[in-house]
């Protein structure tokens, strides 16, 4: 039988049903895009509220950590320029098929939650905007409806959702942007108080260092999205070259951006009031620049998380998709509508779920402490397959981590998984039920072609 990948070349590129379109510029502009959003949005200020006035200091641990795993992540994806991700990686270094369904559920999960989170979100903005308030449940149903939308635009296809995403990603950074010069065009005329942005109030008796760690599990969230850039790989060109500059350009500049926006934010608003509420940043804009008109910037908030629970929604459907056709999932999960080409059974599938959480689950900062929650796991075993993998030559060149940051990228991880940190209970609680259904489906699966192979 003919094989349908060859040997890589120099250049770590493999042949690929899928067309090599990605250069470095359009590269960068998804990482951004992708990395920014939600959590600097929606979390700025529950970060505050664990924290007081260092808001940044949160942001710069996650962007630490987060630069510790791409740099594992870089190692991989140069090594095996596959578009598999975390699953991948841990079938190669670990070979435990359970081990494997567990990790790419995971990341669905992630997917999800973090979709949810978006969706809360913009409801938040949106009845902010509007005047549409009846309590959580007006906002819980403008949730519901949103992910609804994202489901019926899934369902229509890739296509729209590729055009819009440089429009999308441009909207998002022109409202952090705005964010950034409101503080320090304000600074600058005197308004606000720098000196905020090195006071600490520690949450509660936590004290300052738990305090910090609480906090840096939620800032977390807003560092997630790059590790998406891996399932890229098979469409960009000349992956083992260019990813390592572009992956590692994208979390600086989105790390730079966060910290400016947080001392911003700071400096205008008090920790105390910042943290009250889902819409941190209007309350930034309103107290810098009163005469702006906050509508704006409330539909850049909503266009930006949008962008993010769509992301999300199509990465996790199209992983349930996957798994189902690779047999470890039920076959029902896997088909193809006829007219739209697209796996409808698996969108339906991740919106239910979606919508559970929206309903069930709480507000933005456990469904965004879930997602980060669910990833911090999923890293942790991707800085121990870069260990492992190392036995495993390939004849072409990649990129290579010195081995104490994977060292330190999985103890870290792993350290930010823990109850210890302050992690509310009800973000472990979510995350088991995830996986859960997850288990069962596999076990029902599992059963299901046992019982055939019997019968045959």
């Amino acid at each position: 039988m003919a094989q349908n990948i060859t040997q890589p070349d120099d250049a770590g590129e493999q042949s690929t049903e899928l067309k090599r379109v990605m250069g470095p510029g359009l590269l960068l502009l998804f990482i951004v895009g992708d990395i920014l959003g939600t959590g600097i949005y929606a979390l700025t200020g529950q970060v505050a509220a664990e924290v007081g006035g260092v808001v940044w200091l949160p942001f710069l641990i996650a962007f630490a950590v987060a630069l510790l795993t791409a740099c594992s992540y870089l190692e991989l994806v140069t090594k095996y320029p596959r578009a598999a991700g975390a699953a991948l990686y841990t079938h190669k270094a670990f070979g435990v098929h359970f081990i494997t369904f567990l990790v790419a559920f995971t990341v669905m999960s992630s997917g999800v939650t973090s979709a949810s989170t978006a969706s809360r979100a913009f409801a938040a903005n949106f009845a902010t905007v509007t005047g549409f308030d009846f309590g959580g449940f007006g906002v819980t149903g403008i949730a519901i409806a949103f992910i609804v939308a994202v489901a019926l635009i899934n369902f229509r296809g890739v296509g729209e959702s590729v055009k819009m995403n440089v429009v999308l990603t441009v909207v998002e950074l022109t409202g952090l942007l705005l964010i950034i010069c409101i503080g320090f065009w304000a600074i600058g005329n005197g308004q606000g108080d720098v000196s905020r942005a090195w006071t600490f109030q520690p949450a509660g008796e936590h004290g300052v260092i738990w305090s910090v760690v609480a906090a840096t599990t939620l800032a977390f969230f807003a560092m997630v999205g790059f590790e998406d850039s891996v399932n890229m790989a098979e469409e960009c060109k000349q992956p083992a070259r260019i990813f390592p500059k572009v992956l590692l350009g994208g979390l600086v500049i989105t790390g730079i951006i966060y910290i400016l926006v947080a001392i911003s934010a700071i400096t205008l608003v008090p920790a105390a009031e910042l943290g009250e509420g889902e819409t941190p940043l209007l309350k930034v804009v309103q107290a810098g620049a009163p005469n702006f008109p906050i509508g704006i910037f409330a539909v850049v908030t909503m266009f930006a998380v949008a962008n993010s629970a769509l992301i999300n929604m199509m990465m996790a459907s199209r992983l349930i998709y996957g798994m189902s056709r690779e047999g470890v999932l039920p076959p029902a999960l896997g088909k193809v509508h006829s007219g739209r080409r697209t796996p409808f059974v698996a969108i339906i599938f991740t919106s239910l779920i979606a919508v559970g959480l929206i309903a069930f689950a709480g507000g933005v900062p456990a469904l965004g402490g879930t997602t980060a929650l669910l990833l911090l796991g999923v890293f942790t075993i991707v800085n121990v397959a870069v260990l492992v993998l190392r036995k495993d030559k390939v004849a072409h060149k990649h990129f290579r981590t010195p081995t104490i940051l994977p060292v330190l990228g999985a103890v870290s991880c792993f350290f930010l998984v823990g109850p210890w940190t302050g992690r509310d209970p009800v973000q472990y609680s979510i995350a088991g039920v995830l996986l859960l259904i997850g288990v069962i489906l596999w076990a029902a699966t599992v059963g299901f072609m046992r019982a055939q192979a019997k019968s045959a």
